[in-house]
């Protein structure tokens, strides 16, 4: 797999979100053993970009991440995360938890979990409105400081936030979601969330284009569900879920709303055809062709789906291809 650099590092083009291991999607599918080994497999497709956090699963991810990478843990660029908490694990219930001993308390469980000395990358999962942002990335400095954390990055911020944190500490990432049917975090209007925003960045295109402002200062741009939750791969086609799959409440995903979005995917489906490729090399292509400082993490729980998610650093889109792209319609829903 090609490279791009992160922080001066190579990393593969495309990296492996793990939360789906361990929740959120299908958890009836869960199988440790089996995530462990797609992990090992990802290292030997040059997949080395692996992401994780403290609150998926409630330490469980962590845990299952840090088993996996035992005895080949100097292959994987490993970020984790703090600043949310599990607040109540039957209803999938979190919080925002940003002061600097819970940031502190936090990196030494991440560590433990992760059987590792540092934590290449350890992102503020969500800002928390209680707290000064300097007061948390202050803490997560003095963790760089200290040798336990290499390098700092945000997750789903406004650009104005981003560069508060920057004037601090260097800012070597941002994590949001990206894709065709979210585009937030380029400027553009694209379904903000609802309910009690620990999804959100801001309102829609309020998040200004901080894909543009990673390029500017030298940071990492790391797009999570550039599938659409799975959608633009064009193998959703029900707005039935299981209990613990939270697509089944996701607005996209309802009835109504999925089958306005099929629109979307029958454009990624054509230009995937086009190049005798799949629609998730498109839909992770077109994120990767938004710069050379993005890195997608899509996520998987099968070998199958990580081989062909792999193949998209290999996928070039003409500039036909990326117009086509460009234009389809908006997403109907909120994305939370």
């Amino acid at each position: 797999m090609r490279n791009r650099d992160f922080a001066g590092t190579p990393v593969g083009a495309v990296g492996l979100g793990c939360m789906g291991m361990s929740w959120a999607y299908a958890e009836s599918e869960r199988d440790d053993e089996a995530s462990a080994a797609l992990i090992r497999e990802a290292l030997d497709l040059g997949v080395t970009f692996l992401d994780t956090a403290q609150v998926y699963g409630d330490g469980h991810n962590e845990e299952l991440v840090g088993r996996a990478l035992a005895g080949r843990r100097d292959e994987a660029v490993l970020a984790t995360k703090t600043g949310l908490v599990v607040a109540d694990m039957a209803t999938r219930s979190i919080v925002r938890r940003g002061t600097p001993e819970h940031v502190v308390a936090s990196a030494e469980d991440s560590l433990r979990r992760l059987r590792t000395d540092v934590i290449d990358l350890y992102y503020l999962h969500r800002v928390d409105p209680d707290v000064p942002l300097a007061d948390t990335w202050g803490a997560m400095a003095e963790l760089v400081a200290a040798g336990k954390v290499r390098h700092l990055g945000l997750s789903e911020v406004s650009v104005a936030q981003a560069a508060e944190a920057h004037a601090v500490h260097p800012v070597a990432a941002v994590q949001s979601e990206l894709s065709l049917w979210t585009r937030d975090a380029m400027g553009e209007p694209g379904g903000g969330a609802a309910g009690d925003g620990v999804g959100s960045i801001a309102g829609a295109g309020e998040a200004g284009d901080v894909v543009g402002w990673c390029a500017a200062h030298g940071a990492a741009f790391v797009p999570f569900s550039p599938l659409g939750r799975g959608f633009l791969t064009g193998t959703v086609t029900t707005s039935e879920f299981e209990a613990t799959d939270f697509r089944g409440i996701n607005p996209r995903f309802q009835e109504e709303a999925l089958k306005a979005n099929l629109r979307i995917v029958d454009v990624v489906r054509a230009v995937a055809d086009g190049h005798g490729a799949t629609p998730a090399q498109v839909a992770i292509a077109w994120t990767l062709a938004q710069g050379d400082h993005v890195i997608p993490i899509p996520g998987t729980k099968k070998e199958r789906y990580l081989r062909d998610n792999a193949g998209a650093a290999g996928l070039e889109l003409t500039g036909a291809d990326l117009a086509a792209l460009d234009a389809v319609p908006a997403a109907v829903g909120g994305r939370y």
